[in-house]
């Protein structure tokens, strides 16, 4: 398995690293990559069709939030710094959207739930799936801190012959904060409900302050689990994230 480590301080250059990560694993090599993207807010394609989309994209560039439009669909997630990405892409041996090893669609979503919950729960966080109502990218595949708010969100984008599951972790108390303060005038002009006191963390939770040490136990995770062979070929891109 390819591993990408490391971050392209510039968002739209940034996410061009994850596209040749999904177009790798078209050609047969899946990739992984876990990392802190730069300062944005990454809005879906639901978003992009509200009548409120330009509004949102000024208010977070406002607030020092470059705006990148993201392949995958859900909901805008704002990305202060310390908040994690991931991004898990495979072949698909049948060209039908479905393969006899990875599963359906709905079992990826399956097994990339139980991924992030293991590794958290590893970490010593209190973790469960699902989110509160009115959490920032709402979604059926959400893992929140046990009783409290939501703190990572699962997605998923299908072509013929590769599939990419990726998601949001968020780590910090402090990114907790500002994602709420970001989301809830975004969300307003979007006209998607929001409660800001539903963003939760992986410190909150019980686990560590230390995003660094979240994603390689979530790169861990990956590359050990069920999707992985164990032998990582590890890449970097530019720094430490």
């Amino acid at each position: 398995m390819r591993v990408l480590r490391g971050r392209d301080p510039r968002p739209s250059a940034d996410r061009e690293h994850t596209a040749t990560l999904l177009a790798r694993a078209g050609d047969g090599t899946p990739g992984l990559r876990v990392w802190t993207p730069p300062r944005q807010v990454a809005f879906g394609r639901r978003d992009a069709r509200e009548s409120g989309f330009d509004r949102a994209e000024r208010l977070a560039a406002e607030r020092g939030f470059a705006p990148i439009e993201r392949d995958v669909g859900g909901r805008a997630v704002v990305y202060p710094g310390d908040t994690l990405a991931f991004a898990h892409a495979f072949p698909l041996g049948d060209g039908r959207g479905d393969d006899r090893t990875l599963g359906s669609i709905p079992a990826r979503y399956e097994r990339a739930t139980e991924t992030v919950l293991e590794a958290l729960r590893g970490l010593g966080a209190d973790v469960s799936r699902g989110e509160p109502p009115e959490s920032f990218c709402p979604g059926d595949h959400s893992v929140r801190a046990a009783g409290g708010g939501k703190i990572a969100g699962i997605a998923q984008r299908v072509r013929g012959d590769a599939a990419l599951v990726a998601g949001c972790l968020v780590v910090t108390r402090g990114d907790a904060d500002r994602i709420a303060d970001t989301t809830a005038p975004v969300y307003d002009a979007l006209g998607v409900p929001f409660d800001p006191d539903t963003v939760g963390s992986v410190a909150a939770a019980g686990g560590p302050e230390r995003p660094k040490a979240v994603a390689r136990a979530l790169e861990g995770a990956f590359v050990d689990g069920a999707w992985g062979d164990g032998d990582p070929a590890i890449r970097w891109i530019a720094g430490d994230d």
